[in-house]
């Protein structure tokens, strides 16, 4: 396991690298960005920041979510992929959050995993971009990177990631960690051909050292 000053490099140099550490995905209301998640699930944030601006017009508020058919929903997402079951999660979403939390977000993690398709993926990053809670946002490319720099055993497995992560790095860190986790797959570490020569982290990454 890295040790304490090895994981601060890291951070730090991830922090002049990417100093704006913002969640990729636009949204105004606390429920877009739930419902913006989900869409994003085998999907770009690119594109589903294409979609969403119409879809929130034409569905303007929860009510309107709750009172609209799958198909409708399906209609306004339909280039996101799997939009059956994408719509069908935002409708029901939609009616749990008017009918058991008040038309509110939770801000917990067992609240959130209670509502149709959210994983803990997606309840780490509400709790951390709404909540300013902790919030270790393991998706694939925080998954790569941190397997590749030490920081976990290299394991796919994004629960086993979240827990090695939450005993590494700083809580007040995480969002913002996981945020520059993102930024740095798609500009450095990328998935097939990672940018090792022109990486700041090389010094402190496994992978990295190997790579001539």
């Amino acid at each position: 396991m890295k040790s304490k000053a090895a994981v601060r490099r890291i951070i730090d140099a991830l922090s002049k690298l990417y100093p704006d550490a913002l969640c990729s995905l636009t949204y105004e209301k606390d429920y877009e960005l739930l419902f913006a998640v989900r869409l994003s699930a085998q999907c770009t944030d690119a594109r589903v920041n294409m979609v969403t601006p119409a879809l929130y017009a034409r569905f303007p508020t929860l009510e309107s979510f709750a009172n609209a058919t799958y198909e409708e929903v399906g209609e306004a997402i339909h280039s996101c992929g799997f939009y059956h079951t994408k719509a069908k999660d935002l409708v029901e979403c939609a009616k749990l959050l008017l009918e058991k939390h008040g038309g509110k977000v939770p801000d917990t993690m067992e609240e959130l995993l209670t509502l149709p398709g959210v994983g803990r993926k997606t309840a780490n990053l509400i709790l951390g971009d709404i909540y300013n809670q902790p919030a270790y946002v393991c998706d694939t490319h925080c998954i790569r990177i941190t397997g590749r720099l030490g920081l976990t055993d290299g394991s796919t497995d994004p629960l086993r990631v979240e827990k090695q992560l939450r005993a590494v790095l700083p809580p007040e860190e995480s969002g913002s960690f996981c945020h520059r986790m993102v930024l740095h797959g798609r500009a450095l570490c990328m998935a097939r051909k990672p940018n090792c020569a022109a990486c700041p982290l090389k010094p402190d990454c496994d992978y990295g050292k190997l790579q001539k």
